[in-house]
């Protein structure tokens, strides 16, 4: 089994705490899936909206990140699979599809120190 991170871009927008509620419950839902199959490595965590973007090699701060709302990251796992695609298909699941979001699936590559 690899390593995989999946990066969760985009922002939802809940029109109600109703909403917001039956939304969260989706996400647990398919982590509970996940871990229940052995592919979660990492539960990652949600990132907060502010951050701040160091560039360059004068090393400038910048207030960011400032993105289109789809390109912004959210948060990320990390998850067992056999392959990229076998990691691919199982984030056709994840919630965030369902309200036009993307999930980012990349392998993380392993460096001996």
């Amino acid at each position: 089994m690899s390593e995989f991170t999946y990066l969760f871009r985009g922002r939802e927008v809940f029109p109600s705490p109703e909403q917001m509620q039956k939304t969260m419950e989706k996400w647990v839902a398919w982590f509970k899936d996940l871990g229940a199959k052995g592919h979660i490595k990492d539960p990652g965590h949600p990132l907060e909206h502010a951050g701040k973007v160091v560039s360059g090699k004068k090393k400038v701060v910048t207030d960011g990140p400032f993105a289109e709302a789809k390109d912004v990251v959210g948060g990320y796992i990390i998850v067992e699979a056999k392959d990229l695609a076998h990691a691919a298909e199982l984030a056709k699941d994840c919630p965030i599809l369902q309200v036009g979001g993307s999930v980012e699936v990349r392998p993380v590559q392993k460096l001996s120190m």
